[in-house]
């Protein structure tokens, strides 16, 4: 019967280890949510990253396809025998690049 005074000294003991596993179990939650913020703002950067690296490709692509057509030297194509055929090919290169550069400057992409 000695115990029974300390009752309430182990009833707040118990209480304030109550307190505290909570408080640890919110530090624990509250990590855990800016880890996930973390991971969420990197892969969102890698997105951006990976958007921007695909439209410089797409906007290489392109003159290197013309260059690629031209460089199979095929006997009938019109324009090897026009006088302007290389220029043509070279402007159409051009503006083509510069027009898919166009559109994904356009989008914010580059």
């Amino acid at each position: 019967m000695a115990t029974a005074p300390l009752g309430p000294y182990f009833r707040d003991a118990t209480d304030h280890v109550l307190r505290v596993v909570d408080l640890a179990d919110n530090v624990r939650d509250l990590l855990t949510s800016l880890l996930e913020v973390r991971v969420a703002q990197a892969a969102n950067r890698l997105n951006d990253i990976m958007k921007r690296v695909t439209s410089w490709g797409a906007v290489i692509l392109v003159p290197t396809l013309i260059a690629g057509i031209y460089g199979m030297n095929f006997r009938q194509m019109p324009e090897l025998h026009w006088t302007f055929g290389y220029p043509m090919a070279l402007l159409t290169m051009t503006l083509a690049g510069a027009g898919v550069w166009w559109f994904f400057r356009r989008k914010d992409w580059l």
